[in-house]
């Protein structure tokens, strides 16, 4: 007999003998009070971090409840996770010496699928060695055609009711990775800039984005700065590298008279300010950077050059023309970044589809705060609360191919939109065949929005004989539940365990989307749990060197000893230090 316990020859022959015996299957039982949690699908896209072992706290749950004789489901599933996903096979393609730009639309789909599929897989059996209850009988995919329905359905419903438009507005642009972004995933970084200060006819003013000058289309000053009252309304010459032109001088308030010398160049297509501005004063939006990072033709000689390049030889020829003042070398900003490769984003004007947040963060700020939602920690409310009164409107478009495809159509003849679940065969606005899909796919956050309903909704579930069922398919004209009693039974769940840095991303979302779809909110209570540090209480990241993989702990020490460890000391909402040393103390 062995002297020490080996878990490795227990473990996996103890969870598949559960699984076979179905255990952790969940029914319908009107004796019975349910007790359901939705697992936060992980991204299909790598084997499972840290951070997924935090699923513990769920599992602690799903089987006290299983003790006090509740009937539990604890649903699992995975993300597509799109533009995540792509951005990582794009890694693996470059270690081949390729790219996206190798593939066609169809080609590139077909290969990210099956690298998916594949990756869903070994995710799945991690979940198993990891000893999770979840009832395997129920998994879903994010990209499932049931799921892809529903999502279909919610876009088309907050279209009909007006809370999703299509305009061309300014966007945060990564010119790399080729996509746009919503305000949540912007990154931004303090720092030093030059401030070039410029003479702009009868002024001087300060920008650190000399090459945009291109596209100013006003001057602005602050309304009650007397340096220049007498200017506004009044238009002014302005000598440039391309020639001399003439802009207009406006009076906004929000001109800070302190920045620069006070006075202002708008460029509508490359500044949220001055796009703003822009649509107060009815300028003119000339876009003079393009998509792939360089200058158009509208800038003349300096077409063709990437932003850098030509903010150099810009500078350069301000001095040489006596248009260059001074610099001053040491102004902070903060500059909007892209959260996956670094890089600093470009404010564009792209035609995208928007959800019109406050009717929605509005009626979700109300749950919370009459407390049909109920969050732990309670210090996180407030906090809820700050990002549901502070959402702009949400861009939910992607230009990127691995995605669920946004179900928008062209017409050709009449230049108009249309929405519709199905694809047609015919034109719904002239009856015609010329038109074409929108080639942008949905943003991964809208549709994990839709992840407690959606995946509640598309149970096909078989109840016992005394169960009367409504078995319904899932229909273009409705959110309809396939199975109504499982639905209603299961639905709202009772606890979303999450972590508290998704809280904005996610669950605010899902409690916005979930409630406009279903008339209920999506849980009745939000768990958050803290984020897992090293023993010095560091971010855990590759790049340091103190990343723990949680299977090597499992292989090493049991699932069992890794579960005590990140259980053991932690606090609901608190951060939490981690070491391997921790879970050999468990082990032992």
């Amino acid at each position: 007999m062995d002297p020490k316990y080996q878990p490795q020859q227990i473990e996996e022959k103890l969870y598949r003998e559960w699984e076979e015996k179905g255990y952790f299957k969940a029914n319908i039982n009107k004796k019975k009070k349910p007790f359901s949690i939705i697992l936060p699908p992980p991204n299909a896209n790598a084997d499972l971090h840290l951070g997924h072992a935090m699923y513990v706290v769920e599992d602690i749950m799903i089987r006290y409840h299983k003790l006090l004789g509740d009937e539990v489901l604890w649903l699992p599933g995975a993300d597509h996770a799109g533009f995540e996903t792509q951005f990582v096979f794009e890694n693996h393609l470059k270690k081949e010496g390729k790219s996206r730009f190798d593939f066609d639309r169809d080609s590139l789909f077909k290969i990210i699928w099956e690298f998916v599929w594949q990756n869903r897989g070994n995710m799945e059996d991690q979940l198993r060695k990891l000893g999770f209850a979840l009832d395997w009988g129920k998994k879903k995919f994010s990209m499932d055609e049931d799921i892809v329905k529903i999502i279909y359905q919610t876009f088309k419903k907050l279209h009909d009711q007006g809370l999703v438009y299509r305009e061309k507005r300014l966007v945060n642009y990564c010119t790399f990775c080729g996509t746009s972004f919503s305000d949540l995933e912007v990154i931004y970084k303090e720092k030093i800039s030059p401030l070039y200060y410029m003479k702009y006819g009868p002024f001087t003013l300060a920008t650190t984005r000399p090459e945009t000058k291109f596209g100013d289309t006003a001057v602005v000053v602050n309304p009650k700065d007397k340096r220049y009252k007498k200017w506004i309304g009044k238009e002014i010459e302005v000598e440039g590298l391309t020639g001399k032109f003439k802009l207009k001088v406006v009076s906004d308030e929000s001109v800070d008279p302190k920045f620069g010398t006070g006075v202002v160049k708008v460029t509508p297509a490359h500044d949220f300010t001055d796009f703003e501005t822009s649509r107060r004063h009815n300028l003119e939006m000339k876009q003079v950077i393009g998509f792939d990072g360089k200058l158009n033709e509208l800038t003349g000689i300096y077409q063709g050059l990437y932003v850098n390049q030509a903010r150099t030889k810009i500078v350069e020829d301000l001095k040489k023309k006596g248009l260059l003042v001074k610099i001053k070398e040491d102004y902070k900003n903060r500059v909007g970044t892209c959260y996956k490769c670094g890089r600093v984003l470009e404010p564009l004007p792209k035609e995208q589809w928007f959800v019109k947040i406050r009717p929605l963060a509005d009626k979700a700020k109300k749950l919370v705060n009459e407390e049909k939602i109920k969050i732990y920690p309670r210090r996180f409310k407030k906090i809820l609360i700050w990002w549901l009164d502070n959402f702009r409107d949400w861009n939910i478009s992607r230009q990127v191919v691995w995605g669920i495809r946004i179900p928008a159509y062209f017409c050709q003849l009449k230049k108009q939109w249309f929405i519709e679940p199905i694809p047609p065969k015919r034109c719904t606005i002239c009856g015609g065949q010329d038109f074409k899909q929108d080639e942008d796919t949905f943003d991964t956050w809208f549709s994990s929005a839709q992840w407690p309903f959606a995946t509640l909704m598309t149970q096909n579930v078989i109840a016992s004989d005394s169960e009367a069922i409504s078995k319904k398919e899932i229909t273009s004209s409705s959110l309809t539940p396939r199975n109504d009693s499982f639905f209603n039974y299961f639905y709202p769940t009772t606890v979303m365990e999450t972590g508290y840095d998704i809280l904005p991303w996610w669950v605010a979302r899902m409690i916005m989307i979930g409630y406009f779809a279903t008339g209920k909110p999506p849980f009745k209570n939000i768990f958050l749990h803290g984020l897992i540090r090293d023993k010095d209480g560091k971010k855990m990241s590759k790049s340091k060197g103190n990343v723990i993989n949680p299977m090597d702990m499992v292989d090493k020490y049991g699932a069992d000893a890794l579960r005590s460890a990140l259980i053991f000391g932690a606090k609901e909402g608190n951060d939490l230090s981690f070491s391997e040393e921790k879970v050999i103390g468990m082990r032992n």
